[in-house]
């Protein structure tokens, strides 16, 4: 307030300070979008051009979750099971699928004796196949195993004693 102003002349320097304060409160406030570049846009539409608060494709959204979440890891090992085939190739896929995945070491059922051999000859060029599409590290190792057989030491009908001897005879 201006020294030495009484009466009318002190309401009237009151009445515009009030009418100043009034009007920079009746301004538009801005605030800061998460866009890139953290640029400054007032409320509202978003209008042209690309925006933080236009539509995301899902993909890119599941993307953002998945690494917030820190679920990169589980994410990338069932992609060894889900995407088998697009891993390992169609024909290795055929007569092969992966069993479990545990500590990085992967279990393989092959459908044959001899694509279970054949597996393991090419363990490290599907280590390395693996590696490229879903990420190092997330396979160290391969179990690779043929078909199972049955089981004759455990069941419902297990009869103490040596086992069938003439039953393929």
């Amino acid at each position: 307030m201006p020294e030495g102003v009484s009466g009318p002349e002190l309401a009237r320097a009151v009445l515009d300070a009030a009418k100043a304060r009034r009007a920079a409160a009746a301004r538009p406030r801005r605030r800061t979008t998460d866009g890139a570049g953290g640029e400054r846009r007032l409320r509202g539409y978003s209008g042209p051009g690309p925006d933080p608060r236009d539509p995301q494709p899902l993909g890119a959204v599941l993307n953002r979750l998945v690494k917030a979440r820190g679920w990169q890891q589980p994410a990338a090992e069932a992609t060894v099971f889900g995407a088998w085939e697009r891993v390992v190739g169609a024909e290795v896929a055929q007569h092969s699928r992966p069993v479990k995945l545990e500590n990085g070491e992967l279990t393989v059922e092959a459908r044959s004796t001899a694509w279970a051999t054949q597996l393991r000859l090419l363990a490290g060029s599907l280590l390395q196949q693996i590696g490229r599409e879903i990420g190092h590290n997330v396979v160290r190792k391969l179990h690779i195993h043929g078909p199972a057989a049955p089981s004759w030491s455990r069941g419902p009908r297990r009869v103490r004693g040596r086992g069938p001897r003439d039953t393929y005879g």
